[in-house]
């Protein structure tokens, strides 16, 4: 397997229809192809050969996505850099991968120039940007490609491997997940299998591109031909706008988008009627999110994506008949849904053995989308990846029926008085108070207890700030023992990761700065 070969399927079967469109230009199959070949014999130009790795550091882009093809065509190795990270971050891993070549584009400039400060093993930098703008220490892309002669084969890197793609860093420093060819085919299939996606489909891609969740969209739409479309970056009344103007079927948004667009004040669900069917993943959602999107937008077939990183990243699937408000199936809003194809699951106890049905205990997932380890991490790979399973650091359970419901990362349960308890049930159950924009769950010092639940709340604008009557309103959903024993407020967004993910160490740190310890 090699993911390249699917742009030349596309050309194949395709030619003629429009394939990419960027700022209003748009390129076939068959033009995207061609400029895919060139961009590989530019690379291989530069010195860039069999295993070598590339970081791309850049927007959303259709030069983005030629990359993500380009790079492997030649056997080489794509690491896709986190735009929200600070300078030491991106340093960090472009030293730990050992990147030989850096593509990056005019946002990002000025923090190049810091990177090139440091001791890092770039040889050549590559400007993305308008060639007139390319700095004298970078090759230009756009005026250095097109002149190349099309590399016209599919060379395999060493145990198959695509890329090195850094995780979000939530629970410490980022480490990098070694992910192969036919690790990142099996997930992008198990997902598309579950979608009536075809030529006809247009995505846009609006999550950042260096996550493995659009990635996988990336390659899961080239699979069956669709349109791609691509925004810079997340502006919710833009997001709108483009999906009414473009007449966007699909997207994937982050949670924390999906509440950006629907809590604006020119939110309007008849822009985005041509919507059919909106995937999010890569946080939890709130149960009661989710019933606003619901709501809102009828037609509309949710589909939740849970996974990680070091499963390319797909584990389980929610799909848009499992999302129903009422009923006796209403519980599966709070589920993350049932392994796709490719995912075997168990949830095991400390030790590793698995638990019976109904358990909470850590998630461990077993496939042919298992990552070949973390790079330069033996230890760090040695404890996550045992006997082929990978195990999660998420806290959740099965139900009879093969659902998962998820509780908490490992490190974030809340232990309370000898008993432990699991945020994003709270989470769930606080959201469903109308006056409740987004919440966050953590443990903080207790002198009775140890740790005691606290919620970081962020109303609805105008609602009053009313901390009894949310606990109440808990206390109606769950048991007493798991409800917050503490609510504060605040108008500062949560910190987030690039992912969308919110930052729990960052809000418990005030609480814990002063304590011998920190849970977490």
């Amino acid at each position: 397997m090699h993911i390249t070969q699917w742009i030349f399927r596309a050309e194949q079967q395709l030619a003629g229809r429009v394939a990419l469109e960027n700022d209003g230009r748009e390129q076939t199959w068959q033009q995207t192809a061609d400029r895919v070949r060139r961009m590989g014999s530019f690379f291989h130009s530069l010195g860039v050969h069999k295993n070598d790795h590339v970081s791309i550091l850049a927007l959303n882009s259709a030069l983005y996505y030629e990359l993500v093809y380009a790079i492997p065509l030649i056997g080489a190795r794509m690491v896709p850099q986190n735009t929200r990270w600070a300078a030491p971050e991106l340093i960090y891993a472009i030293n730990d991968s050992g990147s030989k070549a850096l593509a990056f584009d005019a946002a990002f400039l000025p923090m190049v120039e810091k990177i090139r400060q440091e001791e890092v093993p770039v040889e050549r930098y590559v400007y993305m940007g308008d060639p007139a703008d390319c700095p004298d220490w970078a090759t230009s892309l756009q005026s250095g490609f097109p002149e190349q002669a099309p590399f016209d084969k599919l060379i395999q890197s060493d145990d198959g491997i695509a890329g090195i793609y850094y995780t979000g860093g939530t629970t410490g420093f980022s480490k990098g997940v070694v992910q192969t060819h036919s690790a990142i085919y099996t997930s992008a299939i198990a997902m598309m299998s579950e979608m009536d996606v075809d030529e006809t489909s247009v995505y846009c891609h609006i999550a950042p591109m260096f996550h493995m969740a659009d990635l996988t969209a990336t390659f899961g739409y080239t699979i069956r031909g669709a349109k791609h479309l691509f925004m810079p970056s997340f502006d919710p009344v833009k997001y709108m706008d483009t999906c009414q103007a473009k007449r966007v079927t699909d997207g994937l948004l982050v949670p924390a988008m999906i509440q950006m667009t629907f809590d604006h004040p020119e939110f309007d669900a008849r822009k985005m009627k041509s919507v059919r069917r909106l995937s999010y993943g890569a946080s939890p959602m709130s149960e009661g999110l989710v019933r606003r999107v619901i709501k809102a937008m009828p037609e509309l077939r949710l589909m939740q994506a849970y996974g990680q990183t070091e499963l390319a990243p797909v584990v389980t699937l929610l799909k848009p008949e499992d999302h129903v408000t009422e009923g006796e199936r209403s519980y599966l809003l709070r589920s993350a849904g049932r392994a796709t194809a490719s995912s075997l699951l168990r949830i095991a106890d400390e030790h590793g053995h698995p638990l019976p049905t109904g358990e909470v205990g850590e998630v461990c997932v077993y496939g042919p989308h298992a990552m070949l380890g973390y790079w330069n991490k033996p230890e760090e790979t040695a404890r996550t990846l045992r006997d082929g399973w990978v195990h999660t650091g998420d806290a959740g359970y099965l139900d009879k029926d093969g659902y998962l419901f998820l509780v908490d990362r490992v490190k974030d349960m809340i232990v309370s008085g000898g008993g432990n308890g699991y945020s994003t049930e709270v989470e769930s159950a606080v959201s469903t108070h109308p006056s409740v924009a987004q919440v966050a769950v953590i443990g903080i010092p207790s002198e009775k207890w140890g740790e005691q639940v606290h919620a970081i709340i962020i109303p609805v604008a105008g609602a009053p700030r009313d901390a009894e009557a949310i606990m109440k309103h808990c206390r109606e959903h769950i048991a007493d023992y798991k409800c917050p024993k503490s609510v504060s407020f605040r108008d500062d967004p949560l910190p987030l990761t690039g992912a969308g993910k919110v930052l729990k160490r960052e809000l418990r740190e005030p609480y814990w700065k002063d304590k011998d310890r920190q849970v977490g």
